[in-house]
């Protein structure tokens, strides 16, 4: 299928189809299809116009109607479609937080963003399994300190949270003060006893188990030398020093900032 923005990604589990939509936009999103056998699900569909006009295009050609569009973390192209949400999220995003961030993203891309989705939302209570196109979405609680999205268990096998774990220096958006250390720590352990073989996230797109395991070791790691460096400089260098040439180094600056603000 032909492509000009991003790429998609498939993976074949069992008894559904993931396709991982890579947006390749300026905030690194990624979308999803779960194609069961008779139906669609799409989670988190893309914000920037020509990326919803590919992703559009790619969900027409698969051929099956769309049973349920999930928009979890990431309010996206979804139009005039209804969609679910985790409970409390709808809110959220109408909120100071959320509302403020994406005014921001309007000012700073123009009209490269699409217009604003005006479907109707439904919610998810937390702990709460639905079947839509033959699999289970199981919604779990996020990370405490993360928006109040949900990290969603599919079909037993993929597990979506905010943050693709990736062997990769953290964002100081996900990583946003000392109890958020401890927070995405809890979260990545919940996702490896959660059974799942692939995971997944809004920013991001898919990872194995050992990229879940990564993060957990640099989580504490990063405690550990939080604790040991009295200034945000030296916290730097030690992490620099414990993870020499590791992608995303330049953010670790914006990391030190919020881990040692007053």
């Amino acid at each position: 299928m032909a492509q000009t923005k991003g790429r998609f990604e498939l993976h074949n589990l069992a008894d559904f189809t993931l396709h991982v939509y890579y947006t390749n936009d300026a905030l690194g999103d990624a979308s999803y299809i779960i194609e069961g056998k008779n139906a669609l699900v799409t989670m988190e569909q893309p914000l920037f116009r020509d990326n919803v006009a590919e992703f559009d295009a790619y969900l027409s050609r698969l051929g099956k109607p769309v049973e349920r569009r999930i928009t979890d973390y990431h309010v996206g192209g979804t139009g005039s479609h209804d969609v679910v949400m985790a409970e409390g999220m709808p809110g959220f995003t109408k909120g100071e937080v959320y509302g403020g961030m994406m005014k921001g993203f309007a000012q700073a891309f123009g009209d490269a963003i699409t217009a604003m989705p005006t479907g109707k939302v439904s919610e998810v209570a937390f702990g709460t399994t639905r079947t839509w196109a033959g699999v289970t979405f199981e919604f779990r609680h996020g990370a405490a300190t993360d928006f109040p999205g949900a990290s969603i268990l599919i079909g037993g096998k993929v597990y979506y949270t905010h943050w693709t774990p990736a062997q990769a220096h953290v964002s100081h958006l996900q990583v946003s003060s000392p109890a958020a250390i401890d927070a995405e720590i809890a979260e990545a352990e919940n996702s490896l006893a959660s059974g799942a073989t692939l995971f997944i996230g809004g920013h991001g797109g898919a990872a194995g188990r050992d990229a879940v395991e990564f993060k957990i070791a640099y989580l504490k790691q990063m405690k550990e030398l939080l604790g040991a460096n009295q200034t945000a400089q030296a916290f730097v260098a030690a992490m620099k020093a414990a993870y020499p040439g590791l992608p995303g180094e330049a953010g670790l600056e914006d990391v030190a900032k919020a881990l040692y603000k007053e």
